[in-house]
């Protein structure tokens, strides 16, 4: 119960904020950053922790495709809050349901290993590239924003959302680090956004740092359990 009250109650505090924004006075470039770095993404990714105690509910795939075809009605009613915290539940609830498929937990560290790469080659030579340069319409369906005084916002991609839900509700299942792991993937993302505007590039892939969000904390941990029973049993 005291979960959902929060859960309700930092809802409503982000949707004020993202109906309100567009009227505030623009802020300059780095002040912007620093507040999506600092202030909105941890509110908003706090929503999925405090979502967290669902990654074993049974309806998380009907949920899912629910919530995505509201935020497909709410975009076409020009609704663009609603629509932005629908993707946001759905990509969730698509994660946790992914991480049913997962027997081992040597398949999520495998995961973690693997998509950084096919990130970063999808964001400065692939798809990605593609649709951020020639089809800037398609990417805002494709992903959520965190809106900034004057209306402007950063974006982060759905799959990014997904694996970030995949990441956390794994160190559940395999009995890891579940906040510290929050923090980590928290500080990934972040650290993503200050660094695509310190380099003054147009986008940086995500997943690289989620993954890192992931494995640093449960490194120990993780070394531990994926060692060969032979160097486990070892004086």
């Amino acid at each position: 119960m005291g979960r959902t009250a929060a859960v309700l109650a930092l809802l409503a505090a982000l949707v004020a904020w993202f109906e309100i924004a567009p009227h505030v006075s623009s802020w300059t470039l780095w002040p912007s950053i620093l507040f999506v770095a600092l202030v909105l993404i941890p509110a908003t990714f706090l929503l999925v922790w405090l979502a967290l105690p669902l990654w074993q509910w049974p309806w998380l795939l009907p949920a899912a495709a629910g919530f995505l075809l509201l935020g497909i009605v709410l975009s076409q009613l020009d609704l663009p809050v609603g629509s932005n915290f629908c993707k946001l539940a759905a990509l969730t609830f698509f994660g946790w349901f992914f991480l049913r498929f997962f027997e081992e937990l040597s398949w999520v560290v495998i995961v973690a290993a693997l998509i950084p790469w096919v990130d970063a080659y999808s964001v400065w030579r692939g798809p990605t590239k593609q649709i951020t340069e020639g089809h800037a319409e398609v990417f805002d369906a494709l992903s959520i924003a965190f809106v900034v005084p004057g209306g402007g916002s950063a974006r982060l991609g759905l799959p990014d959302v997904m694996f970030f839900a995949v990441f956390l509700a794994a160190s559940v299942r395999f009995e890891l680090r579940p906040f510290a792991t929050w923090i980590g993937l928290v500080a990934g993302l972040s650290l993503t956004m200050i660094l695509a505007t310190w380099w003054d590039v147009s986008g940086l892939p995500a997943l690289p740092g989620i993954a890192l969000g992931f494995l640093i904390p449960n490194a120990d941990l993780l070394w531990h359990r994926l060692r060969p029973a032979r160097a486990r049993s070892a004086p």
